[in-house]
């Protein structure tokens, strides 16, 4: 028979009382933190599978605020170009009008004059800026990436302002300016909409002003704003260095090849817009995806990582009872001998 010595029953009681203290501290830091898990080593799988959740819901959350920045570049990507589709229509309304034979060379000259003013707030237009970035300056968004002279005369501008590109007036930047100019400016800008999902967002200036008809051929919107303007300037000659054939010939261009290639670039620049549009719509299928796999995440990990407050203050409750009755117990026992029970 095993004999059982007070301090076998006094090491028994400390270590049951420890463990006690124990779990009740463990209650109390689950009850503070409100978490499960309050260190890896608890669970190291769950741990593992918790912190994977937090990062992808993390990820999710930096996404959606690329998506935030995106649509409202693309938002401002979509007024620019309807302000651009406003001007270029109103243009062709006046090259309709400078078409009428009857006009005459004053008021050809004054549909001329509106023609420049008109080329230059597309100049503005294109230069426009969303978070101190030009929208259409491809990666070269910190300088305009498009310059317009006293005449009218449009051309992409490299990072001092020097102009090139227009075949209807002389390029001023050379070099390495307008050969980094030029690969800035054809340059997409990307993001990264989820997880391996890069896509491309920006219109750049090179979108606009140079494509490709399939009846027309190459058009340069820029080179057809300056041969417009120029021959307006033909047809509203009176100094006599016009010759009536010369006026005969800017009048068959406006009504004929011009009108036609103003046509196509109206409507490249509606093709532009859908795609920001349909760009747009992207974004936003691409919120909702993010932002539904993120509740769903969110909530397995709350299943996994959270405490049941109402579960875990009774646990605590029965632990104070029990640590209360221990202590109650031991002062009655422990105060008495082994010869006690003999």
């Amino acid at each position: 028979m095993q004999r059982i010595t007070n301090s076998m029953m006094t090491s028994r009681f400390l270590s049951n009382m420890k463990r006690n203290l124990n779990n009740m501290s463990t209650l109390q830091n689950q009850l503070a933190s409100g978490k499960e898990i309050l260190r890896p080593s608890q669970n190291p799988f769950a741990a593992t599978r918790n912190k994977q959740l937090a990062n992808q819901i993390s990820d999710n959350e930096q996404y959606n605020a690329n998506i935030k920045d995106t649509s409202n570049w693309l938002d401002t990507t979509d007024t620019a170009l309807a302000q651009a589709g406003n001007v270029m229509a109103r243009i062709k309304e006046l090259m309709v009008k400078a078409g009428n034979g009857a006009y005459s060379e004053d008021e050809i000259a004054t549909i001329k004059n509106e023609v420049v003013e008109k080329s230059k707030e597309l100049a503005q237009i294109m230069n426009t800026t969303f978070d101190g970035a030009y929208i259409f300056g491809g990666t070269k968004g910190t300088s305009k990436p498009v310059t317009v002279d006293s005449n009218g005369n449009l051309a992409y501008a490299d990072k001092n302002g020097n102009g090139f590109g227009n075949p209807a007036i002389p390029d001023v930047s050379t070099g390495n300016d307008k050969t980094n100019a030029e690969s800035q400016l054809s340059t997409s800008l990307k993001t990264e909409i989820s997880q391996g999902v890069v896509v491309e967002y920006n219109k750049t200036a090179t979108d606009i002003f140079e494509f490709t008809d399939t009846k027309l051929g190459d058009i340069n919107v820029m080179n057809e704003i300056s041969t417009l303007i120029n021959n307006l300037g033909k047809m509203s000659d009176k100094t006599g260095a016009t010759t009536d054939a010369e006026k005969e010939a800017a009048l068959n261009y406006v009504n004929g090849e011009g009108l036609s290639k103003m046509d196509s670039i109206v409507q490249n620049l509606l093709a532009n817009r859908a795609q920001v549009g349909t760009m747009q719509n992207r974004m936003e299928s691409a919120m909702e995806t993010n932002e539904d796999q993120n509740y769903n995440m969110t909530d397995i990990l709350s299943s996994s990582e959270d405490i049941d407050f109402t579960e875990k203050t009774m646990e605590y409750a029965v632990m104070q009872t029990v640590y209360t009755a221990s202590l109650q117990t031991s002062s009655k026992v422990l105060m008495n001998t082994i010869m006690d029970y003999i």
